[in-house]
């Protein structure tokens, strides 16, 4: 292969006079470099610099100069963002901030849910349950007598907006859906429709008698006296007329003094059950054994009338009027409202009255009786919860909290039993069980 010749040798341009090179005595130390007036750039930069000359560098925000001036102030004390940045100065996504969005997400649910719900949020926030607001599950119409009483349910204070808090009569019927009546069957001399006839006979009593409006704000129950028979509907409206401990019109109606007791809307919660079966002497027993709830505002004179103070005094004629002057007891301000001006937060109470009626269907071609027309038949009886005992002028005289000022010596001494318990069986007597005046431990 052939060999390139070497060049002519160059004329030492850098030698002095005399062939002598001018660095040879110069020494690169470090004194030296800092002192030299050119310096190499470094390799990135040349890079950057050729890439700057066509492309300028865009500005991502978010660096400051030291000539921009003071920081602005940051809100709600609130550091701001760090942002990352690649090798040519553009911004990329930091992986902290990943959790930001499902964090939104989930936050914006749970606001609407507590906006769904802002009854369980307000009672949270004063220290009740969620939960105690919530709607008691529905309760079907009996079709057999219970074994047990109903659940407790979390306790609230009754208001005419919620008048059924804290019962477990929220879950009841209303009103005349409770009576679901038995499948009708020919018995004794009675075909099956006329079977089907006397148990609606006896359904429409129940409701004139215990759900009608008017007699329950008490007026005079026309309806469900029309439907008794001529001795039965005699009894009853002599009671009416004169009431007495020994004729006593609440034991066949439901009836409050509109003065001091006003219903609350026109709903009535009702549980309970018909059946009926032959009475050995070929004609037809109905038995009726059911619960009505009633929730009721006070009246205008809530709190004033007078109470019998022992059961051995004869039962005295409410007046007519406010209180007497010398009455001096003193009444919270601001709860005795006029009936037609009643807030929705104002406070309210339930009596519960369960009736157990059984109505005989005598053979027409025995007896002298009206087939279309009611009987009472032997063991009827009623009970009721939270109502004055030892009344007898007509009506049912429900405790409202607010207006309770009985003494300890003023108070009922009986036992203590549940009003909604409709395992147990009714005590005979004359509505106050056994004669003696107890207590409720729930109303």
């Amino acid at each position: 292969m052939p060999i390139a010749e070497d060049p002519e040798p160059r004329p030492d341009e850098g030698r002095e006079a005399g062939g002598k090179d001018p660095f040879a005595d110069l020494v690169l130390d470090e004194e030296f470099v800092k002192g030299a007036n050119v310096k190499e750039q470094a390799g990135r930069t040349r890079m950057l610099a050729a890439r700057w000359k066509h492309t300028p560098p865009v500005d991502p925000g978010g660096r400051r100069s030291v000539n921009d001036g003071p920081a602005p102030k940051r809100r709600f004390g609130r550091k701001p963002k760090a942002l990352a940045y690649d090798a040519w100065g553009n911004p990329r996504p930091v992986r902290s901030q990943r959790w930001q969005t499902p964090l939104f997400v989930a936050l914006t649910i749970v606001v609407l849910l507590a906006a769904l719900n802002v009854d369980g949020l307000r009672n949270w926030f004063h220290g009740g349950s969620p939960d105690a607001s919530a709607p008691v599950p529905t309760v079907a119409p009996e079709t057999a007598k219970p074994t047990t009483a109903p659940p407790k349910v979390a306790e609230d204070r009754p208001t005419v907006a919620r008048p059924w808090a804290g019962s477990p009569a929220e879950g009841w019927p209303n009103g005349a859906e409770a009576f679901v009546l038995p499948e009708a069957k020919a018995t004794g001399v009675f075909s099956a429709d006329q079977v089907a006839a006397q148990l609606q006979l006896v359904k429409d009593y129940l409701i004139a008698a215990n759900l009608d409006p008017k007699a329950l704000a008490g007026g005079r129950p026309e309806a469900a006296l029309a439907m008794l028979d001529r001795e039965e509907r005699d009894h009853a409206a002599a009671a009416l007329d004169s009431p007495s401990k020994e004729n006593d019109p609440t034991n066949w109606f439901s009836r409050f003094d509109p003065r001091e007791a006003i219903p609350v809307g026109d709903v009535v919660k009702v549980q309970g059950r018909i059946s009926f079966e032959g009475d050995g002497d070929k004609g037809v027993l109905v038995h009726a054994d059911y619960s009505y709830v009633y929730a009721l505002r006070p009246g205008k004179e809530a709190g004033k009338l007078p109470k019998p103070s022992k059961p051995a005094q004869p039962a005295q004629p409410k007046p007519s009027g406010p209180a007497a002057p010398g009455d001096s007891t003193a009444k919270p301000v601001g709860l005795v409202t006029p009936v037609d001006d009643v807030s929705g937060d104002t406070w309210t109470t339930r009596t519960v009255i369960r009736r157990v009626e059984n109505f005989r269907f005598y053979d027409p071609a025995r007896y002298q009786v009206n087939p279309k027309k009611l009987a009472f038949g032997d063991g009827s009886t009623s009970e009721f919860g939270n109502a004055e005992c030892f009344v007898y002028d007509g009506f049912y005289h429900p405790h409202f909290d607010q207006f309770d000022d009985r003494t300890p010596g003023d108070r009922p001494t009986g036992p203590k039993e549940d009003p909604y318990d409709r395992s147990r069986e009714l005590k005979p007597g004359d509505g106050n069980g056994d004669g003696e005046c107890g207590t409720v431990s729930r109303y």
